[in-house]
């Protein structure tokens, strides 16, 4: 759809100039003198961009901007002014124009100003249909899990998604715990604002406290400029802290005065800043059992689970695997732009009777790379036995020393890989119809490397499947 813009000014001249400079394939540019008329068009028809020109006998340029501003917020307005009318001008801004040009301009500056208009106009649409997108997906309706257990995890972020109550949520690795932290941020009333997630496992305790507070110019070796942190970034808005129970001793101190005071300072500043951000914080540990410990502090423990949240491991809610696997071979296929496929019988039994010590996370990752293994509509157990390795292997022995541990695990790393290279090989011929070259050119390997390959697992087309042309 072609942007729509509307020029106003009571000199028949300047509108004819203005359309002559707008008027191309993008823009459909309609022009007008009366800004009374202006007004109607805008409530009946809408535009993106109206360019409205300052001084005029019936209604100035001011009055229309604040109609269009009050009814049609998201319509920017491009002033056109006299050079004696620059203080007008400033007042313009301050009632919400766009950008002003200064008569007479040239006719790439009225381009230039209408192109960055449209332009802001498209990142606006762009950020609200992901925002949109977001809050969707996050919907509890949109979260897959009907057994008990995820049921009372639901009935929980309902109940405190709505208050500003700090959330502390617990669970094994892979859960999910981040998206109920999500889930509670867009079904609260902070849901336009901004979610702003840190992960405290992968920072320093320096660089810690530089990313949640931020830092001065000079504040330590490297600091070559200030830096926001993530508490100023989230204002207003959710602040996520992913695995809190790494976060150092000195940094839970300052941790704790921002929720206790709602103020904090930078890194090698001596200014106060505010906050006003809604907490939330996960944590795979047990941060009673920290406690107990002298790792984590008691007074912040009781200031962050106010309201507590635990994420059932996979292995405890069964009945879920199965809608979860689907979701993911959806969302993968679309990926590939392949048809979803089915799963097997024996391959959704591989997946129910799995230990899955990587929770909803590994179940991911496995149906990702089954999706990819896939040479036709089904997902097998072949696709998925080297992928997850699901059951102690006989045909190693028992280690009974370290130094027998270690040596059984690299031949059980070798094996794995072993599996998938064979099924790699068996896989690819498959789907290019037994045909060596082809099947070399599909993977990007050398023919020759292919090859070596086939030899390595004596595969040989001959023994599968009718032969190929260059066989």
């Amino acid at each position: 759809m072609k942007a729509r813009i509307l020029i106003v000014d009571d000199e028949e001249i300047v509108l004819r100039s203005c359309v002559r400079i707008l008027e191309n394939d993008d823009y459909q540019v309609d022009s007008v003198l009366d800004p009374w008329e202006a007004l109607r068009r805008i409530d009946e028809n809408g535009y993106d961009v109206l360019v409205l020109d300052i001084m005029m006998p019936k209604i100035d340029g001011l009055q229309v901007l604040q109609h269009v501003k009050e009814r049609h917020p998201d319509v920017d307005v491009v002033m056109m002014t006299g050079l004696s009318q620059i203080q007008t001008a400033v007042k313009a801004m301050k009632l919400g124009a766009f950008d002003y040009l200064s008569k007479p301009f040239d006719p790439d500056e009225l381009k230039m100003v209408v192109d960055r208009a449209l332009e802001r106009q498209r990142l606006l649409r762009e950020n609200r249909a992901l925002k949109s997108e977001a809050g969707s997906k996050y919907r509890f309706e949109n979260m897959v899990g009907g057994s008990p257990q995820m049921q009372a995890v639901y009935r929980l972020i309902a109940q405190c998604a709505p208050t500003n109550c700090t959330v502390l949520i617990t669970g094994e690795s892979g859960t999910g715990k981040e998206m109920v932290a999500r889930a509670i941020h867009y079904n609260s009333l902070r849901k336009d604002q901004p979610f702003v997630a840190v992960d405290c496992n992968t920072l320093s305790e320096n660089l810690l406290e530089s990313e949640l507070f931020g830092h001065v110019k000079g504040a330590f070796t490297g600091a070559t400029s200030n830096k926001r942190g993530m508490f100023d970034m989230a204002n207003n808005g959710t602040l996520f802290l992913d695995e809190l129970g790494n976060i150092p001793l000195s940094t839970q101190a300052k941790l704790l005065r921002v929720i206790q005071e709602r103020e904090y300072k930078a890194v090698g500043d001596t200014r106060t800043q505010t906050t006003n951000v809604r907490l939330l914080a996960a944590t795979n540990r047990d941060p009673k059992a920290m406690v107990g410990e002298g790792t984590f502090r008691e007074d912040l423990y009781y200031r962050i689970n106010v309201f507590p949240i635990h994420v059932p491991p996979l292995r405890e809610r069964r009945e879920d695997i199965p809608a979860l696997a689907f979701q993911f071979l959806k969302t993968f296929s679309d990926e590939l732009e392949r048809p979803v496929p089915k799963i097997s019988e024996g391959a959704m039994s591989l997946l129910m009777s799995h230990a899955w010590p990587g929770n909803v996370r590994e179940l991911q990752n496995a149906m990702h790379r089954a999706v990819i293994l896939a040479s036709d509509d089904t997902i097998r157990q072949a696709h998925l036995a080297a992928i997850l390795d699901s059951a102690p292997r006989t045909d190693l022995e028992v280690p009974r020393t370290g130094e027998d541990l270690k040596r059984v695990k690299k031949i059980a790393r070798e094996k794995s890989v072993e599996d998938i290279e064979k099924l790699f090989v068996h896989e690819t011929l498959k789907r290019n119809v037994w045909n060596v070259t082809r099947s070399a050119e599909a993977t990007g390997m050398q023919r020759a490397n292919f090859q070596a390959l086939m030899k390595k697992y004596n595969i040989r087309v001959r023994d599968t499947e009718p032969p190929s042309e260059d066989e």
